[in-house]
């Protein structure tokens, strides 16, 4: 059983089928499954992409150092906006940044982490790693792997990883399970290269699933997951 895990949310799930911005009644129901999980004393992290507001490669016009920062404030616009939903859902929450957020944030440290777990808490990591190109993928597989977390919570649009893109292949088949060894031969895209080498070296294991089956969060540390677990 999973005591501590590191839930990964991607921006565009939040929107909903607006696309863009934020999709409250999705975030509500995010945030009550969440609350089952906390209730039953599991300790969870959460690391939510930008891609609701905005994307690396958005424009053209612009250094990608400086897209990257704006990519990162997307983010913490995200955990802020979620964690004040939770709040409403009776959970106690903290946003930590790896850079100074004024006192919209606290500044992220492994012990500050830790103290918020043992309140109880919900720990939102906003702001990446801080440092341009490094995505959203990567920021989650550092912070679970710095909070020891048993695993990676990989809640997408899509239930589970996929031979080919099944938007645009009918036929394309499902895996149950796979090695992250496998996610990297074959190059499939389950997050980018750089947190995938950093789950093999660190042995992390990731539950990929669809945030739109109906309480797939909750599933996926209850026995009855739907999607693919990737073994490190």
């Amino acid at each position: 059983m999973m005591r501590r895990v590191l839930l990964k949310l991607s921006g565009e799930a939040m929107a909903g089928e607006k696309k863009s911005g934020f999709d409250e009644a999705t975030v509500c129901k995010v945030a009550k499954q969440v609350k089952r999980l906390v209730d039953d004393g599991i300790q969870i992290g959460i690391v939510i992409g930008g891609g609701n507001f905005w994307r690396g490669r958005t424009s053209e016009s612009i250094d990608r150092t400086k897209a990257d920062q704006i990519g990162m404030l997307a983010t913490i616009m995200n955990c802020i906006y979620v964690s004040e939903i939770f709040r409403s859902e009776g959970m106690k929450t903290s946003v930590l940044t790896p850079f100074e957020c004024g006192s919209f944030t606290k500044l992220f440290s492994k012990d500050r982490a830790n103290k918020y777990f043992a309140h109880n808490m919900v720990v939102f990591f906003a702001g990446g790693t801080g440092h341009p190109y490094f995505s959203t993928d990567t920021a989650s597989v550092l912070r679970a792997v710095e909070i020891e977390a048993d695993g990676i919570l990989l809640a997408k649009a899509v239930d589970g990883v996929y031979d080919s893109d099944p938007k645009l292949n009918p036929h394309a088949v499902r895996y149950d399970a796979l090695s992250i060894e496998e996610v990297i031969e074959k190059k499939l895209a389950v997050v980018d290269l750089t947190a995938s080498i950093l789950c093999m070296e660190h042995k992390m294991p990731m539950y990929v699933f669809s945030l739109n089956e109906p309480d797939s969060i909750v599933k996926a540390l209850s026995g009855s997951f739907n999607g693919t677990v990737i073994t490190a």
